[in-house]
């Protein structure tokens, strides 16, 4: 069971990326997450009640999990959507695996999950991965492929701390989905807030790609598989379930192949076999 978890949620989170990358344009990133996560939270809630799920969070619980809205469902969301609008969906998504590293770190200093002896050699590797395949695209193209870097990099550092704050909302025995419907609830709210703050106008995209990756992410890569990567945060703990997030960039890396004409050559192809390798290193037992 723990098998089939894992694969639908790399199939379904890979491709994601795609689709984010095809909601790029008309409607800026943060009104796009706003939406989604508006549409994700009445499904989530409402799958809740039908269910008999208390819905009520208590108030000691309410400031953790409004944290994890805001890092889960806002920030790794917002940044996500900007690094696609600046590079290959397939390159971010391979960024947005190394949020297991920071899972892995984050449980080990906020929950004492422990971590492999590997963790190191882990790093180091997945280190080495990012440089192999951005230090080129860096020197060759200037400053567009380093901030599509840097806003992949905020998406897996917010993914790896909202993982872990979603492994200490479960602890204290909290229902997923209610965590889940009103985290997008809190994450819509931060998202529009944003927005606004920032001076970001609104604007309805109606095109037939966009609504249908708007309803795909909203759906599939979101409510469905929020569902499902917590319940692997709940059977292996944060950094192993984030491992999932190292199997995203497989399918993301194909798809963009695909439909975006990434070129997969030797930088691409060894960085990628260096990251997830340290994936491996990091999420290994000890």
């Amino acid at each position: 069971m723990t098998v089939l978890l894992f694969a639908l949620t790399a199939l379904l989170w890979g491709g994601g990326a795609l689709a984010t990358a095809m909601q790029a344009g008309v409607t800026p990133a943060p009104w796009s997450v706003a939406l989604r996560m508006v549409l994700a939270g009445v499904i989530l809630l409402g799958y809740g009640r039908l269910r008999g799920v208390p819905l009520a969070i208590p108030r000691k619980d309410r400031p953790a999990v409004v944290l994890q809205g805001l890092l889960f469902f806002a920030i790794a969301f917002i940044a996500f959507y900007e690094a696609t609008a600046r590079m290959p969906s397939g390159l971010a998504a391979l960024v947005l695996s190394t949020s297991s590293l920071f899972a892995a770190v984050l449980a080990r200093a906020a929950l004492g999950v422990p971590i492999s002896s590997g963790f190191v050699s882990g790093a180091l590797c997945g280190i080495l991965g990012l440089a192999i395949i951005f230090l080129p695209g860096a020197a060759a193209h200037g400053a567009a492929p380093l901030a599509g870097f840097v806003w992949a990099l905020t998406a897996a550092i917010a993914t790896g701390a909202g993982t872990t704050v979603g492994a200490r909302n479960q602890r204290a025995g909290l229902p997923v989905v209610s965590v889940l419907g009103w985290g997008a609830f809190v994450g819509a709210t931060a998202s529009a807030l944003w927005a606004v703050a920032t001076g970001t106008p609104f604007a309805a995209d109606i095109s037939p790609s966009y609504v249908a990756s708007f309803l795909y992410l909203a759906i599939a890569a979101s409510c469905i598989t929020f569902m499902l990567y917590f319940e692997l945060v709940r059977r292996l703990g944060p950094g192993r379930a984030a491992y999932t997030l190292a199997l995203v960039p497989l399918v993301a890396l194909v798809l963009s192949a695909l439909f975006e004409h990434l070129a997969l050559g030797w930088p691409v192809l060894a960085g990628a076999a260096a990251i997830l390798a340290g994936n491996v290193l990091v999420l290994a037992r000890a």
